[in-house]
C-alpha cells in the first residue's frame, strides 16, 4: 500500500511538474488609429472659448457661427442675411505643446468650392502660429473633401508650446468646430481678446473672393500685421452700403469702420447711400475713424473702355461725397483710392474683378498706413 501511495504521489508530481507555466496577462492594444488620428485623440469644442471676428457679443444666434445675430434676419435683405451665415473672418486662438493637430468640423453647405476659388479658400481651416519673435506665420490647412472633415492639420511638430489661430472658412457656413491634439498634451483655449476691433463692411472681396485659404484675405491680412481683431463684414454681391446693415455695425464699438462697398454699386448709388451711412456711423460713434475705400478697378479695364469709365465714375463719387462730408466737419474720415489697390501690372485677380493672393497682399499693404494712422 505504501509503494503504490508512493506510485501516485511521484506520477501526480511529474504531472503538475510537466504543465506549463501560466502566461502573463497580455496588455490592452493600444487605441487604434482613425483616418490617421489616434482613437484616443483630446477633442476640444471651440465654442467653448470663442472665436474673434464673431461680434454682438452673446446675442442669440441662429447657428453659433452666424456671423450676423438672429434679429438680423429679416431687417437685412435675404441675400445679406444668407451670406452672413458663412464664417469669414472668423477666427479661433489656442496655445498648446503638440506634436500633432488635428481638426473637425461639420460644413453648413454641400459646395465645397468654386470654379475661381479653391476649397481650401471655400471650406478650408487655416492655420497659423506665433514663432519665437512671436510674429505669425503659416503652418497648414485642410482640404475638404466632403461637408464632414476630420484630418490632421499639422504632424511632427517642433518641440515647445506655441500659440495657434485658426482661420474658418470663407465661403462657407460651420455647423461645429473641434481641435484635436495626442492624449497627455498640454492644450488652452484662448479667450477672444478684448481690444476692439478693425470693422471691415464691403463685397464679395472682403468676403475673402478669391483667396486661396482663409488666411490670404486681406483683412486677415491686417488682423495679422495690427495684431488685433477684425471683423470682416463683407457680403459677396450685397455690399451696398444698407441702413439695415449701418444699424448693425453700430453696435460695434469698433476701432476703425473701413467702409469698401462700391465694387457692388452704380455711381448714382454712392452718392445717395454714402453720406447717411458715414453719418449714421458717426452718429452712434462720434470718435471712431471711418474709412471711405474706392472700388478696385477690374484688372483689364485698360482695355474695357465702359469697365473704366464705371470705375472713373465710381471714384468721383465717393469723392464728392467725402468731400461734402470733410466740408461738413465730420472728423475722423480717411480715404484710401483704388487705382492701385490689385497693383498695376493687371496680375492681381482671378477673374479681372476678385483678388488673387497677390491682390490681397497688394491690397493690404495699401491700407495698412491708412488703417494705422486711424489707430493713432
Amino acid at each position: 500500500m505504501k509503494f503504490a501511495l508512493f506510485l501516485a504521489l511521484a506520477f501526480v508530481t511529474t504531472v503538475v511538474a510537466q504543465q506549463p507555466a501560466p502566461k502573463p496577462a497580455a496588455k490592452p492594444a493600444p487605441p487604434k488609429a482613425v483616418g490617421g488620428i489616434p482613437a484616443d485623440t483630446a477633442w476640444h469644442d471651440v465654442t467653448k472659448w470663442g472665436v474673434e471676428g464673431r461680434g454682438w457679443g452673446d446675442q442669440e444666434r441662429k447657428r453659433w457661427f452666424d456671423r450676423f445675430p438672429a434679429k438680423a434676419e429679416g431687417k437685412v435683405t435675404p441675400a445679406v442675411w444668407s451670406l452672413s451665415r458663412d464664417s469669414a473672418g472668423m477666427m479661433v486662438r489656442f496655445k498648446t505643446d503638440a506634436k500633432a493637430i488635428y481638426t473637425r468640423y461639420t460644413l453648413a453647405k454641400t459646395n465645397l468650392a468654386m470654379p475661381h476659388m479653391p476649397a481650401t479658400g471655400v471650406s478650408g481651416v487655416d492655420l497659423y502660429a506665433r514663432d519665437a519673435q512671436g510674429k505669425w506665420r503659416w503652418v497648414q490647412v485642410t482640404r475638404p473633401s466632403s461637408p464632414k472633415v476630420e484630418t490632421t492639420l499639422i504632424s511632427d511638430l517642433a518641440p515647445g508650446e506655441r500659440e495657434y489661430a485658426a482661420y474658418l472658412p470663407l465661403y462657407n457656413g460651420i455647423e461645429s468646430l473641434e481641435i484635436g491634439v495626442p492624449a497627455g498634451a498640454k492644450f488652452a483655449g484662448l479667450a477672444p481678446r478684448a481690444e476692439k476691433p478693425i470693422v471691415f463692411y464691403g463685397t464679395s472681396i472682403t468676403h475673402g473672393a478669391c483667396a486661396s485659404r482663409p488666411g490670404m484675405v486681406h483683412t486677415a491680412i491686417l488682423g495679422r500685421r495690427f495684431d488685433r481683431p477684425v471683423l470682416n463684414v463683407g457680403f459677396s454681391g450685397n455690399g451696398r452700403m444698407d441702413a439695415a446693415v449701418g444699424d448693425l455695425l453700430t453696435e460695434i464699438d469698433a476701432a476703425v469702420y473701413v467702409i469698401d462697398c462700391l465694387p457692388n454699386m452704380q455711381p448714382a448709388d454712392v452718392t445717395a447711400k454714402c453720406i447717411p451711412l458715414v453719418k449714421q456711423l458717426r452718429a452712434a460713434r462720434p470718435n471712431t475713424p471711418i474709412v471711405l475705400v474706392e472700388d478696385r478697378r477690374f484688372t483689364n479695364d485698360w482695355i474695357t473702355p465702359n469697365k473704366k469709365k464705371f470705375h472713373d465714375d465710381n471714384h468721383a463719387a465717393l469723392r464728392t461725397a467725402y468731400d461734402q462730408l470733410k466740408k461738413e466737419g465730420v472728423a475722423q474720415l480717411l480715404y484710401i483710392r483704388g487705382d492701385a489697390l490689385y497693383g498695376t501690372d493687371t496680375e492681381g485677380a482671378t477673374d479681372a474683378s476678385h483678388a488673387s493672393d497677390l491682390g490681397f497682399m497688394r491690397q493690404a499693404d495699401i491700407f495698412e498706413p491708412v488703417i494705422r494712422a486711424a489707430l493713432k
